[in-house]
């Protein structure tokens, strides 16, 4: 996408949410749409692609939020009035008189990137305009970066807090395997662009401006492919069916991000690749729950146990151990077993907290009702004068 299409195109609008939307609406309001519109359930459906295609740019942008920053900056810019349209369809910065289509270039489809190799809004003005024809300060840009790409992963809650390597299945766009990223065809190679002699950008003189542009014949590239890849055509990048080893470390948690730099999508023309964002999803375990790097665990107990006390053998993760109850535990008394959680990297572990319940029987046989009452005759009355004063005032 050109800077063009930043100015042109409303992101929010085709997400449907507003300016003001949060990373997590904006997220949600994407996977929504892009579920809608995949060509995988519209067969055949042209719109349902150009659909697709749209809000994968739009959240190319406003998903990251350095673009989405650099984004909103551009179109606050342009549209504030900045810059003012001529009779050619350009404008006027400072009152100087240039087209606007050089700042893209124009019909020739050359780009001036935000949000890649060459930096934000700043370093665009800085390069626009350098006095006394300093054209050998401003920097190519060079092969556009790839996007990011995001995949999502269930872990087992054991593999969760103990760490475990899974093989992730992404179709996704990935490196030329016929040309290895450079875009050429075998046996040759991509060469110097001749106009900018691979600098990547061009250079005129303008009044007393020296105005720089990223040069049109090779497009900020600096090179030029005269004998296309057959395979990718040109790019550098196909789609394809991959395969990764990804090592998810122990106690990572449910909703945690893992980037793993350099795996995403390959840059144009043997640009660097963007990166990938695994989001983990944790199952629940059904005795296990998990608060921070401490594991938790619910335990029933007898009353008599409660009253009497005694010593509990409870399962951990990869074991068992035995804590004690003392005698008159209440019901709700959480005991802890050091060492027994979550263990990091760092060296710390957490703990296995134990919440003893104890349990009330719904039924008792003739016996141990009247070994109750006996019990009831022989222990003190609960402590509820403070409850039987108010009670006395209302009667």
């Amino acid at each position: 996408m050109s800077s063009k299409d930043w100015i042109e195109k409303d992101y929010y609008a085709v997400l449907g949410v507003e300016k003001s939307a949060s990373s997590d609406e904006i997220k949600k309001s994407y996977r929504k749409l892009a579920r809608e519109s995949h060509p995988d359930h519209n067969p055949g459906d042209p719109k349902a692609e150009e659909r697709f295609k749209a809000v994968s740019e739009a959240y190319a942008v406003l998903g990251d939020e350095k673009k989405r920053r650099e984004y909103d900056e551009m179109r606050s810019l342009f549209g504030s009035g900045a810059f003012r349209r001529n009779a050619r369809g350009g404008g006027q910065p400072g009152g100087m008189p240039f087209d606007v289509s050089d700042l893209f270039g124009g019909a020739a489809g050359g780009e001036a990137r935000f949000g890649g190799a060459g930096g934000g809004l700043g370093d665009l003005f800085s390069s626009l305009f350098t006095g006394g024809g300093a054209a050998g300060a401003t920097r190519p840009r060079g092969p556009a970066k790839g996007r990011d790409v995001e995949a999502e992963v269930a872990l087992d809650f054991s593999d969760a807090v103990r760490g475990v390597t899974l093989p992730l299945t992404l179709r996704a766009p990935g490196v030329c395997d016929t040309c290895h990223g450079n875009g050429a065809k075998p046996g040759t190679s991509p060469v110097a662009c001749p106009v900018c002699h691979g600098a990547g950008v061009t250079t005129r003189n303008q009044g007393s401006f020296s105005f720089s542009e990223p040069c049109r014949n090779c497009q900020g590239v600096g090179t030029i492919v005269e004998e296309k890849c057959p395979e990718c055509h040109g790019t550098g990048g196909v789609t394809k069916t991959r395969t990764l080893n990804v090592r998810f470390p122990a106690g990572v948690a449910d909703g945690q991000r893992i980037r793993l730099a350099g795996r995403g999508e390959p840059g144009e023309r043997g640009g660097p690749a963007g990166d990938l964002f695994v989001h983990v999803k944790v199952r629940p375990d059904e005795l296990f729950g998990r608060t921070g790097d401490d594991l938790t665990l619910t335990v029933p107990i007898t009353y008599a146990e409660a009253v009497l006390g005694t010593d509990l053998r409870v399962p951990t993760l990869d074991g068992t151990v035995t804590l004690r109850v003392p005698p008159g535990t209440p019901s709700g008394r959480v005991l802890r077993a050091r060492g027994k959680g979550v263990a990091r990297k760092d060296g710390r572990t957490g703990d296995l907290l134990v919440t003893l319940d104890v349990v009330v029987p719904a039924k008792v046989s003739d016996e141990a009702r009247a070994a109750l009452e006996a019990f009831a005759e022989q222990t003190p009355p609960a402590a509820r004068e403070h409850l039987d004063a108010r009670v006395r005032r209302f009667s």
